[in-house]
């Protein structure tokens, strides 16, 4: 190693003047330290380049300070805001998230939370309420703060951060039916993987069934959800029923397609055909045409959970309160 020597917690006591347990507390944000003494300690470290060693403590039954977030995907932009969000509410601490992506497949979600469990974290933040029953055991039996996210439909492990997506299906519906539309059809990708879209599928399908309507079509496309499949789809969907007065889509990257149809087609939106999607992305401003969507609250999700473990860790005592309401809100 050239001569190089480790640079080791010892180090950084020597250094900032302290005790090897204070230096350890304070590197750990264990809470347990003055303020005076915790910035000696951490510009000492910064110093001399004390890196530490997480593995250690994790082996010796330690919690590390890593945060396990399982997504099912990091293709669409909706997970990438959450992940902004968790690392906003963690600037400042010691803590770092790890990330894992399952696909939407269940036996993937098993093997990534397993994994992220063997590593002691100090919590761990899973997208959705519906998980196999492996899954849901692991999540039941660790000890440590487990935050489901993005949805309020089921009941949760532990604590829980997220919107009701049958609600937010009802809720379209109902404004959709307000503004006159009637022919009402519908567009996926992957609804038998993707639960939380077939909750919202739901929601609207019982808002329509209410009214004494009901959808007129439905299409649900084998590929993963991109514009290129909404413009397909749209163009398959309007050609078999072109006296539609609307199409809901189940996001708003196959509403962006649909819309790329409409002005190839000569369709004018939403005059002649309304078109809704789901999440209020920031892209659908940016269309020629305009497309009602739900704005959801990924940002401030993500935010919420993470700062629940956080919090978890300063601070032993349960927290009372475990289920956290960010609503949806119509986009016109």
């Amino acid at each position: 190693m050239d001569g190089k020597v480790r640079v080791t917690l010892a180090n950084v006591a020597a250094e900032a003047g302290v005790s090897k347990m204070t230096a350890s507390r304070a590197l750990r944000g264990a809470g347990e330290v003055s303020s005076s003494n915790n910035e000696k300690v951490r510009q000492a470290a910064r110093k001399i380049g004390y890196v530490g060693n997480n593995l250690a403590s994790s082996l010796s039954g330690q919690r590390s300070d890593l945060i396990g977030v399982v997504v099912p995907s990091m293709a669409n932009i909706v997970f990438a805001e959450v992940l902004a969000g968790i690392s906003e509410a963690i600037e400042g601490s010691s803590m770092q998230p790890v990330f894992g992506v399952t696909d939407y497949d269940l036996d993937k979600e098993y093997d990534v939370i397993r994994n992220m469990l063997s590593w002691n974290p100090a919590g761990l933040i899973v997208t959705g309420l519906d998980h196999s029953d492996d899954a849901k055991r692991l999540l039941e039996n660790t000890d440590i703060p487990v935050v489901q996210i993005m949805d309020l439909d089921g009941t949760p492990v532990d604590f829980c951060v997220g919107f009701s997506h049958h609600a937010a299906g009802m809720a379209m519906a109902e404004a959709l039916l307000e503004m006159g539309c009637k022919r009402i059809a519908y567009i996926g990708c992957g609804v038998d993987t993707d639960v939380r879209a077939g909750k919202r599928m739901a929601g609207f399908s019982e808002a329509l069934s209410q009214a004494g309507l009901n959808l007129v079509a439905t299409r649900i496309g084998d590929s993963t959800s991109t514009v290129t499949a909404g413009r397909e789809l749209t163009s398959q969907m309007l050609k078999e029923y072109p006296d539609l007065d609307c199409i809901y889509y189940s996001n708003d990257d196959l509403a962006a397609g649909g819309a790329f149809h409409c002005i190839a087609a000569g369709i004018v939106v939403p005059d002649a055909l309304t078109l809704a999607g789901f999440n209020g992305l920031d892209f659908i401003e940016s269309l020629p045409i305009k497309i009602i969507t739900s704005r959801t609250p990924r940002r401030e999700i993500g935010r919420t959970a993470a700062k629940l473990i956080v919090d978890a860790k300063q601070d032993n005592t349960k927290r009372k309160d475990r289920i956290f309401e960010c609503n949806t809100v119509i986009a016109f």
